[in-house]
């Protein structure tokens, strides 16, 4: 079975086909980043119309790729930017339509596991999840391919979030996260001190609000001892070491993410733990839960973890076995549960 799917939920335009939720046919991902790097992140607005631009286009050449039928139409329905997920949504609407096709609303989170399952066709459920990006971080247990459960998550920014801002704090613009982890490449981890939260009656709960704030008074203190020493003020000018400072606050989001994860491994009884979303893609983050985990952490390879139409085509061949169907009249939902149905 032939899945063409599109994700649009934030600024990657994504159109892909996908055999059977496992076989992965074709993929053309269109990435924004170089319209928005000018304003420091994504511009909803600019994002929903360039989105406008490439779907026709990249839907095309997917299409081209194919030698074969498409049986269904899946779309990412929530969550993101609202606009931009309208985008795919009422695209995918109007293929469907067109075509005489099933349409199948698909939850983002859910898509970023699936991602796995392309990686190893091996894997099943039941599993323990983590999807780690710059919106979301979601600790689930995955009982069946439709079936989740959120065990924990973050109390404030996500994950990527935090990296993002931290860097936004460093001045090493938009985006942050790669940027950060490469001033952090040969920094001392150790030298700066930051908290990790540990949220009570809520074991695998995380919060990055603390790390963050950290940061700040650090650099703030840091320009004030400077200003200080400038104008003949009695303060001492102190300098950061910044590749360090910024290997220290990696540490602690990473120390927290592996910490949590694996709490709730041995509190659940796992032996299969996926890591996914966009920050999988962070090397630290891998090598930190492989040393703890050994072979029970699956981790889909770096062009799976960003955003992407293969995890939706992935996720929405398992969302059609057990029997979702959209009207056209289905919408899309900036927040949504991932443990609830879309349709």
């Amino acid at each position: 079975m032939n899945i063409l799917a599109f994700e649009t939920s934030c600024d990657e335009t994504s159109v892909a086909v996908v055999r059977d939720g496992r076989e992965l046919l074709c993929c053309e991902v269109l990435s924004q980043t170089d319209l928005h790097v000018l304003y420091g992140g994504v511009v909803p607005e600019i994002a929903s119309r360039s989105h406008l631009e490439a779907i026709a286009p990249l839907t095309a050449k997917a299409l081209s790729a194919v030698d074969g039928q498409i049986d269904a139409v899946a779309a990412t329905a929530a969550p993101g930017l609202i606009g931009a997920l309208l985008v795919g949504l009422n695209f995918a609407k109007g293929y469907a339509m067109a075509q005489n096709l099933p349409l199948i609303p698909v939850h983002h989170i859910r898509g970023h596991v699936a991602a796995a399952f392309i990686a190893e066709p091996d894997l099943k459920p039941p599993l323990l999840a983590a999807v780690v990006s710059g919106g979301n971080t979601l600790f689930m247990e995955v009982l069946d391919y439709t079936t989740y459960r959120i065990v924990g998550g973050t109390r404030d920014d996500a994950a990527g979030e935090a990296f993002d801002k931290g860097a936004r704090l460093l001045g090493l613009g938009y985006p942050g996260g790669a940027a950060l982890s490469r001033l952090a490449e040969g920094g001392d981890e150790q030298r700066y001190p930051f908290p990790v939260a540990d949220i009570e009656g809520a074991p695998f709960d995380t919060s990055f609000s603390g790390v963050k704030t950290v940061l700040r008074n650090l650099i703030h203190h840091a320009k004030q001892q400077r200003d200080a020493a400038s104008n003949g003020g009695c303060g001492r000018e102190t300098g950061l070491d910044l590749s360090s400072l910024a290997a220290s606050y990696q540490k602690a989001i990473i120390d927290a993410l592996v910490t949590k994860l694996c709490a709730a491994a041995e509190a659940l009884k796992y032996e299969t733990i996926v890591l996914a979303g966009g920050v999988a893609a962070n090397k630290k983050l891998c090598a930190g839960l492989r040393s703890q985990l050994g072979d029970r952490i699956h981790i889909p390879p770096v062009y799976l973890c960003g955003d992407n139409a293969a995890m939706i085509a992935a996720q929405g061949y398992y969302e059609f076995q057990a029997g979702a169907r959209a009207p056209l009249s289905q919408n899309a939902y900036a927040t949504f549960d991932a443990g609830k149905p879309l349709c």
